[in-house]
């Protein structure tokens, strides 16, 4: 798993950004336990992903941050990344965030499609 760690802070809240390869939801299932087995990522408040499976169609995690999963599937379907788990990991800083954090997944997952095409 590529692990890109900070990509950003804001008012108290850090996000970090993670991907690899997933056929499947087996696949997918595997590598959140492995991301998890990493004690700071087990402890963040949410672990939101989305893949898009060449024969399954999108898959999504909001893990509580609701919608969230949406926006990543959005950014995979207009890279037409098939295949490609990206996990976005939030440590909540203990003030809401409004729409804001919906821009920051976006910018965790720029980010990330960035290393990958690099």
């Amino acid at each position: 798993m590529l692990k890109l760690g900070h990509v950003l802070n804001d008012r108290g809240s850090k996000y970090a950004v993670s991907g690899c390869d997933a056929r499947d939801r087996a696949e997918v299932d595997a590598a959140l336990k492995d991301l998890k087995r990493d004690k700071s990522y087990a402890k963040a408040t949410h672990n939101t992903w989305a893949v898009l499976l060449s024969d399954g169609g999108p898959l999504k995690g909001d893990d509580g941050e609701s919608g969230a999963g949406m926006v990543i599937v959005r950014m995979l379907e207009r890279e037409g990344l098939e295949d490609h788990l990206i996990v976005v990991t939030r440590w909540y800083g203990g003030k809401h965030l409004g729409g804001d954090r919906f821009r920051h997944v976006q910018t965790c997952v720029r980010a990330y499609l960035d290393q990958l095409a690099a």
